[in-house]
Protein backbone atom coordinates (compact mmCIF):
# COMPACT_ATOMS: atom_id res chain seq x y z
CA UNK A 1 0.00 0.00 0.00
CA UNK A 2 1.11 3.62 -0.64
CA UNK A 3 1.93 6.02 1.63
CA UNK A 4 -0.52 8.93 1.02
CA UNK A 5 1.68 11.97 0.98
CA UNK A 6 0.59 15.88 1.63
CA UNK A 7 0.81 17.24 -1.77
CA UNK A 8 1.24 21.54 -2.54
CA UNK A 9 0.73 21.67 -6.60
CA UNK A 10 1.60 24.52 -8.70
CA UNK A 11 -0.05 24.54 -11.96
CA UNK A 12 -1.78 27.21 -13.84
CA UNK A 13 -3.60 26.22 -17.63
CA UNK A 14 -5.71 23.60 -18.49
CA UNK A 15 -2.84 21.38 -18.88
CA UNK A 16 -1.60 21.68 -15.29
CA UNK A 17 -5.57 21.23 -14.53
CA UNK A 18 -5.77 17.78 -15.29
CA UNK A 19 -2.46 16.88 -13.47
CA UNK A 20 -4.19 18.68 -10.60
CA UNK A 21 -7.38 16.62 -11.12
CA UNK A 22 -5.53 13.01 -11.44
CA UNK A 23 -3.81 14.09 -7.69
CA UNK A 24 -7.28 15.06 -6.18
CA UNK A 25 -8.68 12.01 -7.10
CA UNK A 26 -6.07 9.94 -5.84
CA UNK A 27 -5.14 8.39 -2.47
CA UNK A 28 -2.47 11.15 -1.30
CA UNK A 29 -3.90 14.91 0.04
CA UNK A 30 -3.40 18.34 -2.18
CA UNK A 31 -2.87 20.76 0.79
CA UNK A 32 -2.02 23.86 -0.90
CA UNK A 33 -2.71 24.67 -4.48
CA UNK A 34 -0.27 27.62 -6.17
CA UNK A 35 -1.10 29.19 -9.34
CA UNK A 36 -0.40 32.65 -11.35
CA UNK A 37 -2.54 35.30 -10.33
CA UNK A 38 -5.75 36.09 -11.95
CA UNK A 39 -5.19 37.76 -15.31
CA UNK A 40 -7.88 40.21 -17.47
CA UNK A 41 -9.16 38.12 -20.12
CA UNK A 42 -11.62 38.57 -23.20
CA UNK A 43 -13.16 41.99 -24.65
CA UNK A 44 -14.22 42.99 -21.49
CA UNK A 45 -10.73 42.29 -19.63
CA UNK A 46 -11.98 41.44 -16.63
CA UNK A 47 -10.22 39.52 -14.13
CA UNK A 48 -10.30 35.25 -14.74
CA UNK A 49 -8.61 32.86 -12.61
CA UNK A 50 -6.87 30.20 -13.91
CA UNK A 51 -8.09 26.31 -15.07
CA UNK A 52 -5.53 25.44 -12.10
CA UNK A 53 -7.37 27.54 -9.33
CA UNK A 54 -11.19 26.94 -10.77
CA UNK A 55 -10.27 23.69 -9.75
CA UNK A 56 -9.19 23.90 -6.57
CA UNK A 57 -11.53 26.34 -5.91
CA UNK A 58 -14.33 23.43 -6.69
CA UNK A 59 -12.83 20.99 -4.41
CA UNK A 60 -12.18 23.35 -1.44
CA UNK A 61 -8.78 23.91 -1.70
CA UNK A 62 -6.39 26.53 -0.55
CA UNK A 63 -5.19 28.67 -3.21
CA UNK A 64 -1.90 30.55 -3.03
CA UNK A 65 -1.04 33.65 -5.79
CA UNK A 66 2.36 35.17 -5.13
CA UNK A 67 3.84 37.60 -7.39
CA UNK A 68 7.19 36.10 -6.43
CA UNK A 69 8.58 33.30 -4.55
CA UNK A 70 11.90 34.84 -3.60
CA UNK A 71 10.82 36.64 -0.73
CA UNK A 72 10.69 35.40 3.00
CA UNK A 73 7.14 35.56 3.22
CA UNK A 74 6.21 33.28 0.56
CA UNK A 75 8.88 30.48 2.02
CA UNK A 76 7.20 31.29 5.30
CA UNK A 77 3.50 30.23 4.16
CA UNK A 78 4.71 27.54 1.94
CA UNK A 79 6.45 25.42 4.74
CA UNK A 80 3.60 26.39 6.87
CA UNK A 81 1.76 23.33 4.82
CA UNK A 82 4.13 21.08 6.20
CA UNK A 83 4.19 19.28 2.39
CA UNK A 84 6.09 15.92 1.67
CA UNK A 85 6.04 17.13 -1.90
CA UNK A 86 5.57 19.85 -4.31
CA UNK A 87 4.14 18.80 -7.86
CA UNK A 88 5.10 21.87 -10.65
CA UNK A 89 2.97 21.76 -13.85
CA UNK A 90 3.20 24.75 -16.15
CA UNK A 91 2.98 26.78 -13.46
CA UNK A 92 5.05 30.19 -14.77
CA UNK A 93 6.97 31.53 -12.29
CA UNK A 94 10.70 30.49 -11.19
CA UNK A 95 11.33 28.33 -7.88
CA UNK A 96 14.28 29.71 -5.84
CA UNK A 97 16.39 27.28 -4.60
CA UNK A 98 14.76 27.41 -0.88
CA UNK A 99 11.68 26.45 -2.24
CA UNK A 100 12.97 23.76 -4.20
CA UNK A 101 14.45 22.27 -0.91
CA UNK A 102 11.43 23.18 1.10
CA UNK A 103 9.59 20.35 1.29
CA UNK A 104 10.93 16.75 2.20
CA UNK A 105 10.69 15.14 -1.26
CA UNK A 106 11.22 18.28 -3.33
CA UNK A 107 10.09 19.37 -6.06
CA UNK A 108 8.72 17.27 -9.30
CA UNK A 109 7.53 18.53 -12.61
CA UNK A 110 6.26 17.22 -15.34
CA UNK A 111 7.66 18.02 -18.68
CA UNK A 112 6.10 17.64 -22.48
CA UNK A 113 9.02 16.22 -23.92
CA UNK A 114 11.80 13.25 -23.30
CA UNK A 115 14.37 14.77 -21.54
CA UNK A 116 16.86 16.03 -22.43
CA UNK A 117 15.52 16.87 -25.64
CA UNK A 118 13.75 20.01 -25.87
CA UNK A 119 14.31 21.81 -22.30
CA UNK A 120 12.11 25.13 -22.19
CA UNK A 121 9.01 26.86 -23.13
CA UNK A 122 7.96 25.19 -26.16
CA UNK A 123 8.71 21.19 -26.27
CA UNK A 124 5.10 20.46 -27.44
CA UNK A 125 5.43 22.79 -30.23
CA UNK A 126 9.56 22.63 -31.22
CA UNK A 127 8.87 18.45 -31.22
CA UNK A 128 6.59 18.84 -34.56
CA UNK A 129 8.65 21.73 -35.83
CA UNK A 130 11.95 19.63 -35.93
CA UNK A 131 10.18 16.58 -37.32
CA UNK A 132 10.56 14.40 -34.07
CA UNK A 133 9.09 11.33 -34.43
CA UNK A 134 8.61 10.45 -30.95
CA UNK A 135 7.64 12.57 -28.25
CA UNK A 136 6.41 11.62 -24.49
CA UNK A 137 6.19 13.51 -20.82
CA UNK A 138 9.21 13.10 -18.38
CA UNK A 139 8.57 13.69 -14.66
CA UNK A 140 11.85 15.10 -13.45
CA UNK A 141 13.18 15.86 -9.99
CA UNK A 142 13.42 20.17 -10.10
CA UNK A 143 16.83 21.50 -9.45
CA UNK A 144 17.89 25.27 -10.20
CA UNK A 145 18.51 24.78 -13.83
CA UNK A 146 16.04 24.90 -16.67
CA UNK A 147 14.94 21.36 -16.72
CA UNK A 148 18.20 20.07 -15.90
CA UNK A 149 16.83 17.81 -13.17
CA UNK A 150 16.89 14.16 -12.55
CA UNK A 151 14.77 12.02 -14.51
CA UNK A 152 12.44 9.50 -12.56
CA UNK A 153 10.01 8.59 -15.25
CA UNK A 154 9.48 8.85 -19.03
CA UNK A 155 6.33 8.36 -20.78
CA UNK A 156 6.54 8.11 -24.81
CA UNK A 157 4.03 8.73 -27.73
CA UNK A 158 4.46 8.84 -31.43
CA UNK A 159 3.79 12.13 -33.32
CA UNK A 160 1.24 11.19 -36.25
CA UNK A 161 2.05 12.07 -39.74
CA UNK A 162 -0.78 15.01 -39.52
CA UNK A 163 -0.11 16.39 -35.70
CA UNK A 164 -0.99 19.88 -34.86
CA UNK A 165 0.54 21.14 -31.51
CA UNK A 166 -3.06 20.90 -30.13
CA UNK A 167 -3.63 17.47 -30.82
CA UNK A 168 -0.58 16.26 -29.73
CA UNK A 169 -1.24 18.73 -26.24
CA UNK A 170 -4.57 16.32 -25.57
CA UNK A 171 -1.90 13.32 -25.94
CA UNK A 172 0.13 14.60 -23.63
CA UNK A 173 -2.45 15.88 -21.48
CA UNK A 174 -3.72 12.30 -20.94
CA UNK A 175 -0.25 10.75 -20.84
CA UNK A 176 0.72 12.99 -17.99
CA UNK A 177 -1.65 12.33 -15.20
CA UNK A 178 -0.98 8.70 -15.16
CA UNK A 179 2.61 9.28 -15.27
CA UNK A 180 2.93 11.42 -12.13
CA UNK A 181 0.57 9.25 -10.33
CA UNK A 182 2.41 6.41 -10.71
CA UNK A 183 5.72 8.09 -10.11
CA UNK A 184 4.63 9.46 -6.88
CA UNK A 185 3.51 6.09 -5.70
CA UNK A 186 6.87 4.51 -6.79
CA UNK A 187 9.14 7.69 -5.09
CA UNK A 188 6.42 7.33 -1.70
CA UNK A 189 7.27 3.61 -1.37
CA UNK A 190 11.06 4.31 -2.36
CA UNK A 191 11.15 2.52 -5.53
CA UNK A 192 12.57 4.87 -8.02
CA UNK A 193 16.42 5.49 -8.50
CA UNK A 194 16.49 8.43 -10.50
CA UNK A 195 18.54 8.94 -13.57
CA UNK A 196 20.95 11.91 -14.68
CA UNK A 197 20.43 14.13 -17.85
CA UNK A 198 22.97 13.56 -20.42
CA UNK A 199 23.55 17.56 -21.03
CA UNK A 200 25.41 16.86 -24.39
CA UNK A 201 22.00 15.49 -25.56
CA UNK A 202 20.29 18.62 -24.78
CA UNK A 203 18.56 21.04 -26.74
CA UNK A 204 16.06 24.23 -26.06
CA UNK A 205 13.10 24.53 -27.22
CA UNK A 206 12.99 28.09 -27.07
CA UNK A 207 9.06 30.26 -27.43
CA UNK A 208 7.24 30.53 -30.36
CA UNK A 209 6.45 34.24 -32.14
CA UNK A 210 3.97 35.66 -34.64
CA UNK A 211 7.41 36.69 -36.78
CA UNK A 212 8.18 33.05 -36.88
CA UNK A 213 4.54 32.19 -38.17
CA UNK A 214 5.06 34.67 -41.17
CA UNK A 215 5.27 32.02 -43.71
CA UNK A 216 8.83 32.23 -45.30
CA UNK A 217 8.59 30.79 -48.93
CA UNK A 218 12.49 30.21 -49.21
CA UNK A 219 12.17 27.27 -46.74
CA UNK A 220 11.55 23.95 -47.86
CA UNK A 221 7.66 22.47 -48.34
CA UNK A 222 8.60 20.34 -45.77
CA UNK A 223 10.01 22.62 -43.17
CA UNK A 224 7.38 24.82 -43.94
CA UNK A 225 4.31 22.15 -43.36
CA UNK A 226 6.08 21.05 -40.26
CA UNK A 227 5.64 25.01 -39.30
CA UNK A 228 1.79 25.09 -39.60
CA UNK A 229 0.73 22.10 -37.75
CA UNK A 230 3.92 23.04 -34.98
CA UNK A 231 1.98 26.65 -34.84
CA UNK A 232 -1.74 25.90 -34.82
CA UNK A 233 -3.32 26.46 -32.64
CA UNK A 234 -1.03 29.35 -32.51
CA UNK A 235 0.48 31.67 -33.56
CA UNK A 236 -1.20 30.37 -36.79
CA UNK A 237 1.08 30.44 -39.88
CA UNK A 238 0.12 32.88 -42.17
CA UNK A 239 1.03 34.77 -45.65
CA UNK A 240 -0.18 37.79 -47.62
CA UNK A 241 -2.43 37.16 -50.51
CA UNK A 242 -4.51 40.09 -51.92
CA UNK A 243 -2.76 42.71 -49.72
CA UNK A 244 -3.83 40.66 -46.64
CA UNK A 245 -2.30 38.19 -44.18
CA UNK A 246 -4.12 35.07 -44.53
CA UNK A 247 -3.87 32.22 -41.97
CA UNK A 248 -3.07 28.79 -43.30
CA UNK A 249 -3.94 25.46 -41.39
CA UNK A 250 -3.81 22.54 -43.48
CA UNK A 251 -1.16 22.36 -46.46
CA UNK A 252 0.73 19.31 -47.70
CA UNK A 253 3.84 18.61 -50.05
CA UNK A 254 3.79 17.81 -53.29
CA UNK A 255 6.90 17.00 -56.07
CA UNK A 256 6.74 20.57 -57.92
CA UNK A 257 9.17 23.84 -58.38
CA UNK A 258 8.74 26.98 -59.05
CA UNK A 259 9.96 30.79 -58.10
CA UNK A 260 9.59 30.55 -54.37
CA UNK A 261 6.35 32.24 -53.17
CA UNK A 262 5.49 31.37 -56.90
CA UNK A 263 1.34 30.47 -57.42
CA UNK A 264 1.90 27.08 -59.50
CA UNK A 265 -1.62 26.06 -59.66
CA UNK A 266 -5.07 26.95 -58.06
CA UNK A 267 -7.86 24.70 -58.43
CA UNK A 268 -10.79 22.88 -55.59
CA UNK A 269 -7.81 20.28 -54.95
CA UNK A 270 -5.85 23.32 -53.77
CA UNK A 271 -3.60 26.34 -53.87
CA UNK A 272 -0.20 24.84 -54.85
CA UNK A 273 2.55 27.61 -53.95
CA UNK A 274 6.39 26.86 -54.74
CA UNK A 275 8.80 26.85 -52.20
CA UNK A 276 12.55 26.82 -52.00
CA UNK A 277 12.38 22.53 -52.09
CA UNK A 278 8.92 21.25 -53.85
CA UNK A 279 5.66 22.74 -53.01
CA UNK A 280 2.92 23.15 -50.81
CA UNK A 281 -0.83 22.95 -52.00
CA UNK A 282 -2.70 24.83 -49.28
CA UNK A 283 -6.03 22.85 -48.62
CA UNK A 284 -7.39 25.33 -45.81
CA UNK A 285 -7.05 28.92 -44.73
CA UNK A 286 -8.31 31.88 -43.32
CA UNK A 287 -8.76 35.24 -44.60
CA UNK A 288 -9.41 38.06 -41.79
CA UNK A 289 -12.48 38.32 -40.46
CA UNK A 290 -13.82 35.16 -41.27
CA UNK A 291 -13.77 31.62 -40.44
CA UNK A 292 -11.41 29.19 -41.34
CA UNK A 293 -12.48 27.32 -44.33
CA UNK A 294 -11.80 24.61 -47.56
CA UNK A 295 -10.43 25.89 -50.76
CA UNK A 296 -13.63 26.00 -52.78
CA UNK A 297 -14.88 28.45 -50.83
CA UNK A 298 -12.34 30.56 -50.63
CA UNK A 299 -11.88 30.69 -54.30
CA UNK A 300 -15.26 31.65 -54.86
CA UNK A 301 -14.92 35.26 -54.31
CA UNK A 302 -10.98 35.08 -53.84
CA UNK A 303 -9.98 33.76 -56.63
CA UNK A 304 -7.63 36.51 -58.35
CA UNK A 305 -5.66 36.75 -55.28
CA UNK A 306 -3.89 33.20 -56.22
CA UNK A 307 -3.99 33.46 -59.90
CA UNK A 308 -1.24 31.15 -61.20
CA UNK A 309 1.98 33.17 -60.94
CA UNK A 310 1.10 35.40 -58.31
CA UNK A 311 4.22 35.86 -56.16
CA UNK A 312 2.88 35.36 -52.50
CA UNK A 313 3.87 37.32 -48.96
CA UNK A 314 3.97 40.65 -47.71
CA UNK A 315 7.25 41.83 -49.87
CA UNK A 316 5.18 40.77 -53.22
CA UNK A 317 2.26 42.71 -52.76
Amino acid sequence: MTQPLRIIFAGTPDFAARHLQALIDSEHQVVGVYSQPDRPAGRGKKLKASEVKQLALEHGLAVFQPQSLKTEDALNELNSLNADIMIVVAYGLILPKAILAAPKLGCLNVHGSILPRWRGAAPIQRAIWAGDEQTGVTIMQMDEGLDTGDMLHISRCPIDADETSASLYTKLAELGPTALISTINKLANGEITPEPQNDADANYAKKLSKDEANIDWSMSAVQIERNIRAFNPWPICFTHMGGQPVKIYQAQVVAQSGRAGEVLASSKQGIVVACGEQALSITQLQPQGKKPMAINDFLNGRSDWVTPGTLLGENNE
